[in-house]
């Protein structure tokens, strides 16, 4: 197939949608647009080719990819449907209302931010963290561009190096764990890597703030009813998702949804309460109107498309024939420590479900790096991760060029991070 007309075509119209998604900003056209349809289109071809030549196995393989796809779009959407539920029960909004009671300067500001970033990444995910608390560094910044660049470039940093050592802080390293390369408790060895990919340039660009502290306020916000019980909710939800997968041996995304069913029975109760208190008028939130109708399904979308579009790839043996050969070129240390550099440029999301789908013979000690590299290799370029760009709409003086300035010593913890991973995996290539 790959050297027929039909791998030219799917290679041709794939490249198509992916210089329409880099272009994104310039011609606002949202990046789900292009993929969900090329995906589809390319599936299409496939059709018609084996049509033509009697032959037949993707209708099998699309079943196989669908559930892949499935499990990973559930899980997607019950974590954002509850970081939604949060946001409205003012959660986030009391946790900026009480930095700037604080009244820290502009360097206490820029490692709280990062601080927080790296390790709310971990839960809430890389995407959602950096939003958050880019949003919260904005707030505090009086609009000093001194402050805000770093501040955002160090956010974007900490989210994606938070994310990198949770199977729950990237797509990709949700994708790694489901597949099962690295358990739960394994990633454990990526917590170190991941805090000198983090600090090494956050220390850096902290030597280049400006002094003094932005004016304080008097702005005081509460949480809402019912904001401490949903955060615990969440976190029992987390605890069954890995538990599902982990003692079960059934699908994670199966435990995300028993937690949704908690949620939507907590608000519905609360509901309750809230009408017998007000004689029947309620105005507590609901978890549909305020949680799943505000999730970003351009995302989820977006990742859809794009996994059924790498699948098309894979089953024409596109995948197998090149990733195969620079990884018996290069070698796995060397392949995996470029994966990072290569997800500056393309999405994240589709090199890792290409490395996954290659059939590579690697140790638990490479799948540790690719994971590694993946996910914090975004950091080079704003354009590099979903993180990078989503910060990129709260405030105009960050953009591609000002966080470009930054890649040096971005580059820097890169490499660092990967030296200390060689450091905490030595006893796993010992055996």
């Amino acid at each position: 197939m790959l050297n027929s007309w039909l791998g030219y075509t799917l290679l041709i119209i794939f490249t198509m949608a992916y210089i329409l998604i880099i272009f994104e900003e310039k011609i606002h056209l949202k990046k789900s647009k292009p993929i969900v349809l090329v995906g589809c289109l390319m599936w299409m071809c496939i059709g018609i080719y084996e049509k033509i030549h009697h032959t037949q196995g993707a209708h099998e393989f699309v079943e196989h990819l669908i559930a892949e796809i499935g499990g990973l779009f559930f899980f997607l959407l019950v974590a954002m449907t509850y970081i939604n539920t949060l946001t409205s029960l003012n959660v986030f909004k009391a946790l900026r209302s009480w930095l700037l009671s604080k009244g820290m300067g502009f360097k206490s500001l820029f490692w709280t931010t990062g601080i927080l970033t790296f390790f709310l990444s971990p839960l809430a995910d890389n995407l959602t963290s950096a939003l958050l608390m880019s949003t919260v560094a904005f707030a505090v910044s009086d609009g000093n561009k001194k402050f805000i660049v770093p501040a955002f470039v160090n956010i974007v940093i900490a989210a994606n190096a938070g994310g990198a050592w949770s199977p729950f802080g990237d797509i990709t390293t949700l994708m790694v764990w489901t597949a099962e390369k690295v358990h739960t408790l394994e990633f454990v060895y990526l917590v170190l890597p991941s805090i000198v990919n983090w600090i090494i340039p956050a220390f850096i660009m902290s030597l280049f703030l400006p002094k003094g502290r932005p004016d304080s306020t008097e702005e005081s916000v509460s949480m809402r009813q019912g904001a401490k019980r949903t955060m615990i909710c969440f976190a029992l939800t987390i605890a069954t998702a890995v538990c599902f997968h982990q003692f079960l041996h059934l699908p994670p995304f199966m435990g995300m949804m028993c937690g949704l069913g908690f949620l939507m029975f907590k608000t519905f109760y609360m509901k309750i309460q809230n009408m017998r208190k007000n004689n029947g008028d309620s105005k507590h939130v609901d978890v549909f109107e305020h949680g799943i109708e505000k999730v970003e399904f351009d995302t989820l979308l977006f990742f859809f498309g794009v996994l059924t579009a790498v699948g098309a790839l894979q089953y024409i043996g596109f995948l197998a024939t090149v990733g195969g050969g620079f990884y018996t070129l290069a070698g796995n240390t060397v392949a995996n420590s470029s994966i990072g550099i290569f997800s500056a440029i393309v999405d994240n999301i589709p090199i890792m479900y290409a490395v996954l789908n290659m059939g590579l013979d690697m140790g638990l000690d490479q799948w540790l790096l690719v994971t590694l590299t993946c996910g914090v290799g975004g950091s080079l370029l704003s354009i590099g991760s979903a993180a990078g760009v989503a910060v990129m709409g709260i405030e105009k003086d960050y953009t591609f060029m000002s966080h470009i300035k930054w890649a040096p010593v971005i580059f820097l913890g890169y490499i660092a991070s990967i030296g200390t991973w060689w450091l905490v995996t030595i006893g796993l290539r010992a055996v």
